[in-house]
């Protein structure tokens, strides 16, 4: 198992679809958990049930490609932000 902390600056639909679209590339199951709360990152409503809060949370992957779903969701979280509309 992988696991990597991230900082979450929010989910909008634009900004979830690309992420889920990613992670449903690895077979790995991949989770953020906050507060209790464990999340699939495959499920674009799991994502957005996170809303717009602004907060570190833990990035876990488990299975084949894991190293690989941590490096390249990681990224893309880093570069996910919450813009004006």
């Amino acid at each position: 198992m992988f696991i990597k902390t991230v900082y979450i600056s929010g989910f909008t639909p634009q900004t979830a679809k690309p992420l889920v679209h990613l992670a449903s590339q690895y077979v790995s199951d991949i989770y953020l958990e906050y507060q209790n709360r464990k999340i699939n990152v495959k499920s674009i409503m799991g994502i957005l049930s996170l809303g717009s809060m602004k907060d570190e949370m833990t990035l876990t992957a488990k299975g084949l490609d894991e190293y690989e779903a941590i490096k390249a969701i990681g990224a893309a979280l880093e570069q996910t932000e919450i813009r004006p509309a």
